[in-house]
């Protein structure tokens, strides 16, 4: 099954960690969680904090502890597909709350949503109409980029499944005109 994954963190710095996460099956069925900051955690930017709205002291009083939810997204995602709108940045901070949770940094990969968005295309047009499912796949990633993320991960890892499933309607709808 093919699942959606957002993050927010802390900065967009080096030493930067994950403050809330969210994963949405292609089903529709979602979690979203706080993450409390590991004691080595430190790197902190006010305007990161400004832009999600989430502060600290609210990840230290409601977050869950890395340990406990690496290993909850270990058993629920691990026989997955998992993508990410900006997998370089989301893969990063996966590797650091797994490696928070004591797992190893792998234990989870994640590929681009963009992948998922061409392969549910290709799966109604296929090869010979590969134009065609380039001008869908633009189309999708238009609306994809116009689109205000709210920078909270629920709502933005939603985003990205409504993208994967206008991408696969349009190209459903491209097949059935076709015939």
């Amino acid at each position: 099954m093919i699942v959606f994954l957002d993050f927010e963190a802390s900065s967009l710095a080096r030493r930067s960690f994950p403050v809330e996460i969210a994963w949405v099956f292609e089903t529709g069925e979602a979690e979203s969680h706080l993450i409390r900051p590991a004691a080595d955690w430190t790197d902190w930017d006010r305007e990161a904090e400004r832009i999600h709205g989430i502060d600290r002291a609210t990840l230290e009083r409601d977050g869950r502890p890395p340990e406990r939810l690496a290993r909850r997204m270990l058993e629920v995602l691990e026989p997955h597909a998992l993508f990410a709108s900006a997998p370089s940045w989301d893969g990063k901070w996966l590797s650091v709350l797994l490696r928070g949770g004591g797992l190893p940094r792998h234990a989870l990969r994640l590929a681009d949503t963009e992948e998922a968005r061409g392969a549910a295309v290709a799966r109604h047009l296929g090869p010979e109409r590969a134009a065609e499912a380039q001008a869908i796949l633009h189309a999708v990633e238009r609306m994809g980029r116009e689109a205000v993320p709210e920078h909270r991960a629920l709502p933005d890892a939603r985003r990205e499944r409504a993208l994967w499933l206008e991408a696969g309607r349009r190209a459903e709808a491209a097949a059935r005109n076709e015939l």
